[in-house]
């Protein structure tokens, strides 16, 4: 047994001309994103920094991936919309998993560098804002939290007017013969989803007669996943948060625990719950 071993003949060593691993990636520049605020500076703080900067990468593959799955779908191709779904779910898996490396953070070693962050906060992530307006969770007053930014208001206005993704998969199920109510088909897409109980027997006997629709009824689990993973990422965000600062308020100005609280409330695709009761029931 060795402890090293000796560099194959082929191994590229020259970068005068050939494209290297730091130029591809364009390391030079993400590695040198980090700038810790606190005077002096605090050694925990990086940690902080780049929890929340791989947040944001991973948020903005979960995007390329949605728009990608909503295209999909627009052109009732169903197999690959699950495949982009089922990588947004690992996806969601890597951040909720995430929580437990900042959950490192005690409370004592938060408080020396918290008050440097000032008014920046998670709240103010519009890719966040992004992935909840793709999955239906529209609301045009958080637009105003970006005026100053052009391109993040841009983005979010831009899929405001957007279907979601529940709503193209409706629109695809309905070219398929399912009888979706035509109000749900032409309801204002801007608008935050609400629950409407005349969508429930359409996906009840899509579950009912799975063999007859498995492709239908395997997309339905696929958004149950992707939900429930979700709801996941905001308890864990919700606990690491309790665990580290308690019931102070947000350094963006909300209540703090109790707010992330009332996020667990919300849902996008509640039907899908529904049908959990129907199934089974004698009608």
């Amino acid at each position: 047994m060795s402890a090293s071993r000796p560099l194959e003949d082929d191994i590229v060593r020259d970068f005068k001309v050939n494209l290297s691993y730091g130029e591809y990636l364009h390391l030079d520049e993400v590695l040198g994103a980090q700038h810790p605020v606190s005077v002096p500076e605090h050694h925990d703080e990086l940690l902080f920094v780049i929890q929340h900067q791989t947040s944001e990468l991973w948020l903005k593959l979960i995007i390329h991936e949605l728009r990608r799955v909503l295209s999909h779908l627009t052109k009732d191709e169903l197999k690959p919309a699950l495949k982009g779904l089922a990588r947004v779910k690992h996806i969601q898996r890597t951040l909720t998993d995430q929580w437990s490396v900042l959950a490192t953070l005690t409370p004592t070693e938060y408080a020396q560098f918290r008050s440097f962050l000032g008014t920046s906060s998670g709240f103010q992530s519009y890719q966040y804002r992004a992935v909840e307006f793709l999955l239906g969770n529209k609301d045009r007053h958080m637009l105003q939290i970006f005026d100053d930014q052009p391109a993040a208001r841009e983005l979010l206005e831009e899929l405001l007017g957007t279907p979601s993704v529940y709503d193209e998969f409706l629109h695809l199920l309905a070219r398929q013969g399912h009888p979706v109510p035509v109000e749900i088909l032409q309801r204002d897409v801007t608008e935050p989803w609400e629950y409407r109980a005349d969508l429930v027997p359409v996906l009840t006997a899509i579950y009912e007669q799975a063999e007859q629709n498995w492709e239908a009824y395997e997309a339905c689990e696929e958004l149950v996943d992707l939900e429930e993973n979700f709801q996941l990422w905001r308890f864990r965000h919700l606990k690491t948060v309790e665990r580290t600062i308690g019931f102070k308020r947000g350094t963006g100005g909300s209540s703090g625990v109790s707010f992330l609280k009332a996020a667990l409330d919300l849902t996008f695709f509640p039907e899908l719950y529904a049908v959990r009761t129907e199934i089974g029931v004698p009608r």
